[in-house]
């Protein structure tokens, strides 16, 4: 079954990619002739001036000039809006204005075509551009939802509220801004899922790459274990954790005791990072933390009833190595103040 859908999947990219293809060999092939037409064709031949859409309509066949309109109209929107494409990829800012320029491009030639198409089959295109006023008030009582999508979409490129390539929380889906049309923004989740928005219907968001993101590692020791030793521990290897995880801009840092669970003390370690890299910055962590705790015989214990006469012997501290140990966490205290300590979802 799943061979099958493969297959059919396979063989839809395959007759798109030659139905591209024969689109590029046509419109090549159009070109050509529409430019060195003049010197193989006479003026007067039948085909060449239905090609040759900067002659007269009177005398070249209908159908042969519609067809010419079509693909020199799609073709020539076509070739700029890549032009821009490939200039936005050139650049860290400015994408979304040039994705609603092309979006603009698109909808110009779909309305050039259609008054090209219009002048050749005998209307009076310029009677009719007279009655657009008219025409565009009585659509415009009906499309007042398009309008506002328009105006949404202006503002959000202007006013820079988000970029393509942002990672942004619309309504609880969380993706990267892919697109910002005229009228819709398409979001794009770590699945691939694709969330199309009205731009008017943007009115909450957080725009996550504005600043750095917060990567939260939480772990549990045993009771029975030195909570100062473990302080030490993790004073002396915060730098190498942070050498071995490339991605952290700021920290990491130890937060402290956030909890004393019923099998385990729970320490807290944050990290600042890009929001792209947000969670695989947090697998490094507990990777990295759990590295250290097997390396130097720190327990990590799992959800257990214990049952014993007395109490379990706990491994005694040097009154310096305590006094060390505090120093560490008012240092750490005060490298954390502000950070929101809250896991973000």
């Amino acid at each position: 079954m799943k061979k099958a859908v493969r297959k059919k999947k396979s063989d839809k990219k395959i007759l798109g990619t030659a139905f591209r293809y024969l689109c590029y060999a046509v419109a090549l092939a159009y070109f050509v002739v529409l430019i060195a037409g003049r010197w193989i064709f006479s003026a007067d031949d039948f085909f060449f001036r239905g090609i040759d859409i900067f002659s007269p309509v009177e005398g070249a066949n209908m159908w042969l000039r519609i067809l010419s309109y079509i693909i020199f109209f799609i073709t020539i929107s076509y070739v700029i809006r890549l032009i821009l494409k490939q200039l936005a990829r050139r650049l860290n800012r400015g994408k979304a204005l040039i994705d609603l320029v092309c979006s603009f491009i698109k909808y110009i030639a779909v309305i050039a075509l259609l008054f090209a198409i219009l002048s050749v089959c005998g209307v009076n295109t310029t009677t009719l551009l007279a009655g657009v006023g008219l025409l565009s008030l009585i659509v415009g009582l009906g499309a007042q939802p398009l309008i506002e999508d328009i105006i949404a979409g202006l503002f959000i490129v202007f006013e820079h509220i988000f970029e393509v390539g942002d990672i942004i929380v619309v309504d609880g889906f969380r993706g990267t801004v892919k697109e910002i049309g005229i009228r819709t923004t398409q979001i794009e989740d770590a699945g691939g899922n694709v969330k199309i928005v009205n731009n008017s219907d943007i009115r909450t968001l957080v725009n996550m790459t504005n600043e750095l993101s917060l990567a939260v590692c939480e772990v549990d020791i045993e009771y029975s274990e030195s909570l100062e030793r473990v302080e030490m521990l993790i004073k002396k290897n915060l730098k190498n954790i942070k050498s071995a995880i490339s991605d952290i801009v700021e920290g990491p840092f130890y937060m402290g005791v956030s909890e004393l669970g019923s099998s385990g003390v729970k320490l807290r370690f944050t990290a600042k990072c890009s929001e792209g890299q947000k969670f695989q910055v947090e697998r490094d962590l507990n990777r990295q933390i759990k590295l250290l705790f097997d390396k130097n015989g720190v327990n990590i214990p799992f959800t257990q009833v214990v049952l014993h006469n007395a109490p379990a012997q706990r491994k005694k501290t040097s009154t310096v190595k305590s006094a060390d140990a505090k120093k560490f966490v008012d240092k750490q205290r005060k490298l954390t103040k502000g950070l929101d300590e809250t896991e973000e979802n």
